[in-house]
């Protein structure tokens, strides 16, 4: 019986495939999410982001801020069934003042799909997002988009990125023609061209498909564009490296593929690779061992916590990256953190606003554990040995404002708005040794205006944001307890704990920040804080 159950959480682990979609602001990453959801069948019909004139909003976006301003400010999950492969879809906020969120997304997926504007190339937001996928050698799909619009050139594009980002790409995909001349995609694998033709909500099972051996039908008929196409094909694929698996996964190589996601061309073949290339869930580090993901025992951590996103219920979910053996309906397990059991009273998965009870689940799935405490932002979740997971990531804010209650009498609506809102890691919140005055720290103004939102939508509590004196925040330890404890009696008037209940030192300026580690050397001054690793050093 236990080899059985050996044999299929194995056989469980290699149908499943987990990965996010980032890109810079406005190009294309949601819409693209929802039209991966209508290949796979897990949806009839797109939801367009609400722009102008649109008068529905992205099914991956529900909080009301987004729906008002189009735009995705909180990462959403989705599960979805696909040639008999489980994906695990995590859409990621495209807006920079909400990257530390999509950072730890990235740290709960094997792979990343990367959205480029085929106008503008190569944005600043992707640089980012590229130099954290490259430091945890997370492999890269890349899909040009937008290619019914004027754009550059394609081979032009190719250069950008491998020269700005450093990754080689692998045309899997090549353009027909673009903006109004736009034709369709060469499948450069499959040897055969897609034909473009604009609109349609729905599944494009008519597609016209014509097969490459017939180059003279697709000269006379495409003509100028298909003979540029043609020779570009020629040249990607005699001086672009052929595809190597073991690179890809090494995140040493991108295969690139185009298409315009607003009218679900070229969506298809960026699904089909995904469930051809794109890794099954690998092993994961512990601060005790490498763990397994075809191990027998549950495994798992907490890599985000979203309050209230169904209101009516005022809920709070802990999403969490299964990432070893076989999760069960009413199971129980420890919390490393606190060493206390946990048993969720619901277990559900995602098909963004819809959800659905869980069973059972499995390495590289993605869970939401229905909880009113107990959990926070990278606890590790565990079946049976104590395992402690590391790598979440928390950025020392760069903007700080005072919290100013316009009802004095909402004040413990406000604590606890304040509370939630810094575990699940809207926003970062201080709280002073000295006094009771809330900090907020934000790595962008947005944050700020949708904490405001959240806190009188969610908690009915109305704030004013007041300028802070700070201006950064590091966290702070010491191998010498003693200097630590001397260093925090001394700037007491500028110690906080955060929603993780751990020291940081605020500054009022980098001079002042550099004066204090010259000051106190025995004191360690940490811009990030990676969840496990200041906890473990603060005991």
């Amino acid at each position: 019986m236990r080899q059985r159950a050996a044999v299929s959480i194995e056989s469980e682990v290699k149908r499943r495939r987990t990965f996010a979609i980032i890109s810079h602001p406005d190009a294309g990453k949601t819409t693209l999410t929802e039209k991966l959801l209508l290949f796979a069948g897990a949806i009839q019909i797109a939801g367009s982001v609400k722009a102008r004139k649109a008068s529905r909003h992205a099914t991956s976006d529900w909080m009301e801020i987004e729906k008002q301003r189009g735009i995705s400010v909180a990462s959403s999950v989705m599960q979805m069934e696909y040639r008999d492969q489980v994906i695990n879809l995590l859409d990621t906020p495209g807006h920079q003042d909400f990257s530390e969120d999509t950072y730890r997304v990235l740290t709960a997926v094997d792979a990343a799909l990367m959205v480029i504007d085929a106008a503008n190339g190569v944005e600043p937001q992707t640089l980012r997002l590229i130099a954290v996928c490259r430091a945890r050698n997370t492999p890269i799909i890349t899909f040009v988009n937008k290619m019914d619009r004027e754009v550059r050139d394609p081979l032009e594009l190719m250069d950008e990125i491998e020269s700005t980002l450093g990754i080689p790409c692998v045309p899997f995909a090549w353009p027909v023609g673009q903006g109004k001349l736009f034709h369709g995609i060469f499948d450069i694998r499959k040897n055969h061209m897609r034909v473009f033709t604009p609109g349609a909500d729905r599944r494009r099972e008519d597609d016209e498909v014509i097969s490459g051996d017939n180059r003279d039908l697709l000269r006379s008929r495409f003509g100028a564009e298909f003979q540029q196409a043609e020779q570009e094909i020629d040249l990607v694929t005699t001086a672009a490296p052929s595809f190597d698996a073991d690179e890809f996964l090494a995140g040493k190589q991108t295969p690139m593929f185009f298409g315009s996601a607003v009218n679900n061309f070229g969506v298809q073949e960026v699904l089909d690779a995904l469930v051809d290339v794109a890794p099954h869930p690998g092993p994961r580090k512990a601060i005790e061992r490498e763990v397994k993901p075809t191990e027998g025992k549950f495994s798992g951590v907490v890599f985000k916590i979203q309050a209230n996103m169904d209101p009516s219920h005022r809920d709070r979910i802990a999403f969490v990256r299964v990432l070893s053996g076989r999760f069960e309906h009413g199971m129980k397990f420890k919390v490393l953190r606190t060493g206390k059991d946990f048993r969720p009273t619901s277990v559900v998965t995602f098909l963004s606003q819809r959800r659905d009870r869980v069973d059972e689940a499995y390495a590289g799935d993605i869970i939401g554990l229905t909880t009113h405490g107990g959990l926070q932002l990278g606890d590790s979740l565990s079946e049976g040995e104590s395992l402690q997971f590391t790598g979440l990531p928390f950025f020392a804010p760069e903007l700080f404002a005072a919290v100013e209650l316009k009802d004095p009498m909402r004040s413990k609506q406000l604590q606890k708005g304040l509370m939630e809102l810094g575990q699940e890691g809207a926003i970062q919140v201080f709280k002073p040794l000295l006094g009771s005055e809330m900090l907020l720290g934000a790595i962008g103004q947005l944050q700020f205006e949708v904490v405001q939102a959240r806190l009188k939508g969610e908690y009915g509590v109305e704030v004013r944001l007041m300028p802070s004196r700070y201006s950064c925040a590091r966290w702070v330890t010491s191998k010498n307890a003693n200097d630590l404890r001397r260093f925090m009696d001394a700037n007491v008037g500028r110690m906080v704990t955060d929603a993780a209940e751990t020291h940081a030192f605020l500054a009022t300026s980098r001079f002042d920040l550099d004066v204090m580690q010259k000051r106190w050397e025995t004191i360690e001054f940490h811009p990030m804080r990676e969840h496990a690793g200041l906890l473990l050093a603060n005991q």
